[in-house]
């Protein structure tokens, strides 16, 4: 049997959760549900690395303008707000960002 490939091609980038331009690995949860990743036997370990091992995510963006960008440091203000707005307590928001804090 002749194996298939899907050449994909696209413009763009693929920013991935946990990488810089999307720091914080929690979102993957919410992308597994939506997707009921499950249901297909992918899922997430307690530190949210995804099984089976041989798996990749992110977020594609195809538009030929479309630049990877590095989020910077970010202060106390900052993490304080976004704990307020995603209805979490500070100290979760500083382990959801800790690689920008």
């Amino acid at each position: 049997m002749d194996e298939c490939f899907i050449a994909e091609q696209y413009r763009g980038i693929r920013p991935a959760p946990g990488y810089p331009a999307c720091p914080d690995h929690r979102v993957k949860a919410q992308m597994f549900e939506v997707l009921k990743a499950g249901e297909i036997g992918m899922g997430l370990t307690e530190s949210l690395a995804m099984t089976p091992a041989a798996r990749v995510s992110g977020f594609y963006l195809a538009h030929p303008d479309a630049a990877y960008f590095n989020v910077g440091r970010i202060g106390d203000d900052q993490i304080a707000d976004w704990a307020r707005r995603m209805a979490m307590e500070e100290s979760e928001a500083r382990r959801g960002l800790a690689s920008v804090v």
